[in-house]
């Protein structure tokens, strides 16, 4: 960030996609600044590039061809009359050349200097600093020697379990978790090369993994003058694979003490670096209150909309201004804490399926009905496709109450109104993660996930006959073209099941989460569900329910129970139950790109050995033999792109 003569700005370039872009984006108009964006040609036609002033194609479909080329992004600031660059989070919102290439291009950098992003940038020399200024640390090695030999050695010092994670990285990316020994090699190659791919540094390091904490960071703001300052803190423990999917602000249980001590070491931190702008302190909170630092984020985080809902504070308008040269408009005094935040993250993945990711068409997107204390922050519109190449993020609800449970309860609701349909997300995990009693009760810490596992991702139940004979009702319903156009007056125009002197009867196959079902309608069945535009009414006896019903071609998506189900319609006589897999082979469980064949054909290999390694949106996935055998086929090469479905190795059984 440059000096505090900066001139007024009229327009900002946002180095970005999605729901972070359209945040900014959604600040700067407010001021009545000119927004530019920038896409890939993946994104050519993505919600962010519809709604800035400007767009520049930046061509490519991969990060790497575009979101991560500093050339490009600093020709569409200048191409498009930009004064100024936000780089949001993620890409390069921690790129200590970035920024520099920005500020040398006469531009002004919306983040902190180079200088301080170099110095918190790399979490080895941050963890440093931090030791010099007597924070505690947790155990662990942060040095230059990126050898095996060097961290298996570590590792045994620190002791197993411990924790192998990208110095230059975030968001969980080139982060894994290591319990043996036996394990570190293979672990510490996929981090590395997961790092590379998504920061293009593949140095890791490793630490001890402390069980059972808390992840509670802290926001701070710096301005040009040297005034720095903490707008409270953030609980973020409820995680899966290191990244955050529920946070919260203030931290539950946390005394004003305590909150006053991590705060002013977090500024601290911040001072010693000469830092400028929104940055966050991360810090391992455990039982007995004490914390340890953990990293700098020297970006706007996901999850500030917390710390905005309790301040009642807009900090991408305090970035932007703080950039021009004013001064915080507060004191640490005057900082305000009001009520309680909680937001979730609603990402395109399957639960069910170790949290793959989902590519594909939105055929169904409804946002929950604004409010007070309501806001979605989000990147997409109904009908957008959602691609491998990217974060699986779609938005992020957040709720703001008086107190903790109304903040809650209103999330649920929101949660409840929310409908998501043409692939899998998140949304009935978060839900079942914030109705959870241990959550309402605020027990807090990073194993929360996988301690009540059996809760959060229950196993399948079979769909009930109620729900078949509304969804037959509702698809019956919904079909428009259901008459005869050559004699719509004719008893025989609809398929209504009129039979002379008995009850209407209609049979409907269906089919809905690889189950068929054919349902038998009569009589009076159509005075117990009504659907009228989108709500289909449910009545039993004198009690009616509403849920939401939409048709989208030949689909049609019903909320059962919380649930968006999709429904189609089948033909009794057509259908042919198809094998979508070969004998003995192994598919690609998502959209994504080969990294790495670890096999040739012939080679024997035992039940659960590492075969493919697939990426998708910036993390690894390995596709493993299901059993001892032979490889007697490849069909993937290194480099190559690949369809979920697609049969990758043929196997045949030992």
């Amino acid at each position: 960030m440059s000096g505090s003569n900066n001139p007024a700005l009229t327009s900002i370039l946002v180095a970005n996609r999605g729901e972070i872009a359209c945040r900014v984006m959604r600040t700067a108009k407010a001021m009545g600044l000119t927004t530019v964006a920038v896409h890939s040609a993946t994104d050519r036609n993505a919600r962010h590039v519809r709604e800035a002033d400007i767009a520049v194609d930046l061509g490519g479909s991969k990060a790497a061809d575009s979101y991560l080329q500093i050339d490009k992004l600093i020709a569409a600031a200048k191409s498009s009359s930009a004064q100024a660059i936000h780089p949001g989070y993620g890409f390069l919102s921690e790129n200590a050349a970035f920024a520099r290439a920005v500020e040398q291009a006469g531009l002004v950098f919306l983040g902190p200097p180079a200088s301080a992003i170099d110095a918190m940038g790399s979490k080895s020399a941050a963890k440093s600093l931090m030791e010099t200024a007597g924070v505690p640390l947790v155990p662990g090695y942060h040095g230059e020697a990126q050898d095996a030999a060097t961290f298996r050695e570590a590792a045994a010092r620190i002791g197993y379990p411990v924790l192998l994670k990208a110095t230059a990285g975030g968001g969980g990316k080139g982060m894994k978790v290591v319990e043996r020994e036996e394990d570190l090699a293979e672990a510490l190659a996929s981090a590395q090369r997961e790092a590379r791919s998504s920061f293009g540094d593949s140095r890791m390091l490793v630490e001890k993994y402390v069980l059972k904490p808390r992840h509670v960071e802290i926001q701070v703001f710096a301005d040009q003058h040297g005034h720095c300052l903490y707008l409270n803190e953030r609980d973020c423990s409820i995680q899966r694979r290191h990244q955050k999917v529920v946070e919260e602000a203030p931290a539950p249980g946390l005394s004003a003490e305590l909150r006053r001590a991590m705060g002013e070491a977090a500024v601290r931190a911040a001072q010693t670096i000469g830092y400028v702008g929104a940055g966050t302190v991360e810090f391992l909170l455990d039982a007995r209150g004490e914390f340890f630092f953990m990293e700098m984020n020297t970006r706007l985080q996901v999850e500030h909309p917390v710390t905005e809902a309790i301040t009642g504070l807009d900090l991408v308008a305090w970035q932007i201004r703080v950039a021009q040269g004013a001064p915080l408009p507060i004191t640490q005094e005057q900082v305000p804490l009001n009520g309680h935040a909680i937001e979730v993250r609603l990402y395109a993945e399957d639960p069910v399926n170790d949290f793959l990711p989902a590519t594909g068409t939105l055929q169904v997107y409804r946002e929950s009905t604004p409010g007070p204390g309501r806001r979605v922050d989000s990147g997409v519109t109904e009908g957008d496709e959602v691609s491998p190449f990217y974060d699986p993020m779609l938005g992020k609800l957040i709720a703001w109450g008086e107190n903790r449970e109304q903040a809650r309860l209103r999330l649920l609701a929101m949660l409840d109104e929310f409908a998501v349909g043409g692939l899998r997300t998140n949304l009935g995990f978060v839900r079942r993660i914030v109705a959870h009693p241990a959550f309402a009760e605020a027990e807090l810490d990073t194993g929360f996930i996988p301690r009540y596992q059996a809760d959060l991702l229950p196993a399948a139940q079979g769909l009930s006959e109620d729900f078949w004979q509304a969804a037959a009702q509702a698809y019956r319903q919904s079909t428009s073209n259901s008459r005869r156009d050559d004699d719509p007056h004719s008893p025989w125009a609809t398929a209504n099941g009129m039979r002379l002197g008995l009850p209407s009867e209609v049979d409907v196959y269906l089919s809905c989460g690889g189950e068929t079902r054919k349902v038998q309608l009569r009589g009076a069945a159509n005075d117990q569900v009504q659907l009228r535009g989108e709500q289909l009414t449910l009545q039993h006896d004198d009690v009616r329910r509403h849920s939401l019903a939409i048709r989208q071609g030949d689909t049609l998506y019903l909320r059962w129970q919380g649930e968006l189900h999709a429904v189609q319609r089948v033909d009794p006589i057509a259908a042919v139950e198809a094998s979508h897999t070969q004998q003995g082979g192994l598919s690609a469980p998502m959209n994504g790109s080969i990294v790495r064949v670890l096999v040739e054909v012939g080679q024997q290999v035992d039940a659960g050995a590492p075969l493919v390694v697939l990426e998708a949106m910036k993390m690894e996935h390995s596709i493993r033999a299901s059993q001892s055998g032979t490889v007697s086929a490849l069909y993937c090469a290194e480099g190559e792109m690949v369809s979920e479905g697609t049969v990758l190795v043929e196997l045949t059984p030992q």
